[in-house]
This record gives C-alpha cells, structure tokens and sequence, in this order.
C-alpha cells in the first residue's frame, strides 16, 4: 500500500522517532475527577487521550434491563468535538460510537465477575479527549484500570494493543497516520491467562502477515499490563496510607499539650 509519509525509514525509525516495535508512552492517572463515579481513570498512549469513569454496582434504573443472576453492564461512548483534526461532532446514535460500545461491552461482560451483583448495573461512561490512534486499546486499557479503581471484581486485567505491517515489517502501537495507511488489527490479552478477548480489524490484511502481528501484539499487551499493574498498586497505597493517617496528629505535635 502506497504512503502519503515515510512510515519506516531505511534506519529502522518510524514517523515519530520510535523503532518498530516500540510503544509510545503511557501516562496513568486513577484519582478522582469530581465526577462523584466509584472509580475513574485518565489514560495517554501517546497523544490519544481517554476518561473513564464507572459508576456502580448500583440499583438497575430500567427494568426490563435487570437480571436476576448477574449485573447488566451499560457502556456509553462520547467523542469530543475538538479530538481530532475532522470536527465532526458524533452523536450517540452514530455508527462508529455504537460499534465501539458494542465491542468494548463484549470485551468486558466476560470479564467482570458480574454474578457477584444479581439485580444491579454496571455503568462506564468513556470520554475520548484526543485521537490519534489506538483508540479502541486506550479504551479498553482505560475501562479495565477504572473499573479496577471502583474495586469491581475482575477476572483478569485486559490489555491491548494495535499491530500493522508496513510492506514486510510489523509495527507496534499505531499512530493515527500508521492507521490510516496501513493494515492494522487491535488484540486485547487476559495476561495471566494469556486468554484472548478482542481481536478487531477493519483492514485487510494478508493471513501470512497475521500470525506474526497477532504474537507480537499480544506479547506488547504483557508490557502495558505492567505499567497499568503498578498503578494500580501505587494508587491502592496511597489509599491505604491516607486511611491510616486519619486520626493521627501531625508529626511533631504532642496530644498531650492539646489539653
């Protein structure tokens, strides 16, 4: 397929500095949002950024919606005006915000331990700041660390990431550009389990080439699993030692000069 940009030059280097299998830098932020939600988190792969917050386990509103074994998992996608260089405002009726709800609901009804919430809903609300490729792996990596903050029994983290192949060689983590010249397809991974969740292509791409994107995606998740594990636990001692300290006086203070 023909580029408009020299995806990978003769040095190895892509678009943007990295080599091929290279990831672009994460930032995680799991503190509230003043959103009153159980759980949030503020997700970057690069310069595609996505909000999750996840209200629930609570009272299902619609019964028609209610299950008597499990909790019904609601997912509403929004994709800000201003996200992407095409300003296009997307409704919640659009073809592309509903097929990605749709995916990111089947992604993680399996996953969510949901038996443990008979007659109740899950809501995840994603807000999509910037888009520049990645999307449906930022979504999915975000919902899997807000509901993890909510403190909503997983079975496992689920982690993705996108792959493409540039004549014979295979990229990691795409950019908007690499997407849109290239064929591509996001994998997401259970790690623990190595189980496979999501495998979502949109491109055609040749069934020899597959099988090598597919492992290398797969084993780029375990990476990303790592960065969103441990903050995960950074966030739960910050937790815990905010619990601690309440009820403690400052250092330096002696209670008994109080009285």
């Amino acid at each position: 397929m023909s580029s408009r940009i020299e995806i990978l030059n003769t040095g190895g280097y892509r678009s943007d500095g990295r080599r091929q299998y290279e990831l672009r830098t994460i930032s995680i932020d799991l503190s509230p949002q003043g959103s009153g939600a159980d759980g949030c988190a503020s997700l970057t792969h690069g310069l595609t950024q996505v909000n999750v917050c996840v209200f629930g386990p609570r009272e299902a509103k619609i019964r028609s919606q209610t299950y008597h074994d499990r909790a019904n998992v609601n997912i509403e996608v929004a994709i800000a005006t201003f996200s992407a260089s095409e300003r296009r405002k997307r409704g919640r009726g659009d073809k592309r915000i509903l097929e990605l709800s749709q995916t990111l609901k089947s992604t993680f009804e399996p996953v969510i331990q949901t038996s443990l919430y008979p007659r109740s809903q899950i809501d995840i609300h994603i807000q999509v700041l910037q888009q520049d490729g990645g999307l449906l792996q930022a979504c999915i990596n975000a919902t899997t660390l807000a509901l993890a903050n909510a403190g909503i029994p997983l079975y496992d983290f689920v982690c993705a990431v996108t792959g493409g192949v540039h004549s014979t060689s295979p990229l990691l983590d795409l950019t908007l550009l690499e997407e849109n010249d290239l064929p591509n397809v996001t994998v997401a991974v259970m790690p623990r389990s190595g189980k496979v969740t999501v495998v979502s292509m949109e491109t055609r791409l040749h069934v020899d080439r597959f099988e090598e994107i597919f492992r290398l995606a797969g084993e780029a998740a375990k990476v990303i699993h790592v960065d969103m594990k441990k903050a995960v636990r950074d966030r739960t001692e910050q937790l815990v030692a905010s619990m601690q300290s309440v009820g403690r006086p400052p250092t330096g203070v002696d209670i008994g000069d109080e009285y």
